[in-house]
């Protein structure tokens, strides 16, 4: 309710299956958000499709579509972690095919069309209707992308907006694919799209602030998935390194406004700024105080700065 009336225009819940992330059904969570809220839009991030079925996938968003009152929306995805492979049964090496495969699928069911489609994962589809349907026909979805050209190119060939994932690094590197983007769209004859960035952030009274609220809670989360895979500790300098030229949006609302107006700039512009607002055990009234001021001082600031 707080985003809601803090003026946030979206809210996407990430899907999950591990000890330290909470939600393995964002929908069931979205719908109960819909039910407190009135125009926030709602949606996931990401929906795991590779390790889902893309006919469940539209019919669990059309249904929260239809108790939202046309509010929902999906971000299609790979996700950042595999966890869910071996949970339902899936073989890794066939990461790329099951995710091609069922994007395929999932963009003939997008059309809301009786459905004849043939693919390698799965039984073939003949003039098969999927319900529910959405009122409006159509249902927002968006590839979520996190930095490779095939990936770039795919989102403009289904004709889906791209959400481009920046985790870290330089946020100005990426831009290349952005310009890919719009490239691809104009060779294929279609229209532009929109294009979204999505990238961990937290907003507080002060700099100074909203780095000491973040800084434990965003290293305990960073070290354990670094462990995971490899990475060395973050340390201080890392942290104060990646707010001040990398992609982590920290600081007052003056601050984290002038660097995502920054980067919409260098990438020539962009329709969403999606910024990840919890970070592992990061207390409910730090999140919450960050997201009012993201929607009551950020979001102003960054349409000013982009007028």
């Amino acid at each position: 309710m707080l985003a809601d009336q803090a003026g946030v225009d979206f809210i996407g819940v990430g899907e999950h299956h591990r000890a330290d992330f909470a939600v393995t059904s964002p929908e069931m969570v979205l719908a109960a958000i819909a039910a407190r809220t009135k125009r926030i839009r709602l949606g996931s991030a990401v929906t795991v499709l590779s390790s889902d079925d893309p006919i469940r996938v539209f019919q669990r968003f059309s249904t929260l579509d239809a108790v939202s009152n046309g509010r929902a929306e999906v971000i299609l995805g790979r996700g950042s972690f595999i966890e869910s492979f071996p949970l339902f049964g899936l073989d890794l090496k066939q990461y790329d095919e099951l995710f091609n495969d069922k994007l395929d699928l999932y963009a003939a069911v997008l059309k809301q069309q009786p459905v004849t489609w043939e693919g390698k994962t799965r039984a073939p589809l003949k003039n098969q209707s999927v319900y529910p349907k959405t009122e409006s026909g159509k249902l927002k979805t968006w590839i979520g992308v996190g930095g490779t050209p095939e990936s770039v190119v795919r989102a403009a060939h289904y004709g889906m907006p791209m959400m481009l994932a920046i985790i870290g690094g330089d946020p100005k590197r990426f831009a290349p694919f952005a310009d890919l983007y719009r490239r691809a769209l104009k060779e294929m004859g279609k229209e532009p799209l929109p294009l979204g960035l999505h990238s961990h952030g937290f907003v507080g009274e002060t700099d100074a602030q909203a780095k000491d609220d973040l800084w434990p809670d965003y290293k305990r989360m960073r070290d354990k998935i670094g462990g995971e895979r490899g990475w060395p500790p973050m340390t201080p300098t890392d942290f104060e390194r990646e707010i001040e030229h990398g992609s982590l949006y920290v600081g007052s609302p003056e601050t984290v406004a002038r660097k995502i107006a920054a980067t919409a700039k260098a990438f020539g512009g962009i329709d969403r700024f999606d910024m990840k607002y919890s970070a592992g055990p990061l207390s409910h009234e730090k999140m919450m105080r960050s997201i009012e001021l993201y929607g009551r001082k950020v979001m102003p600031l960054v349409r000013e700065l982009a007028a």
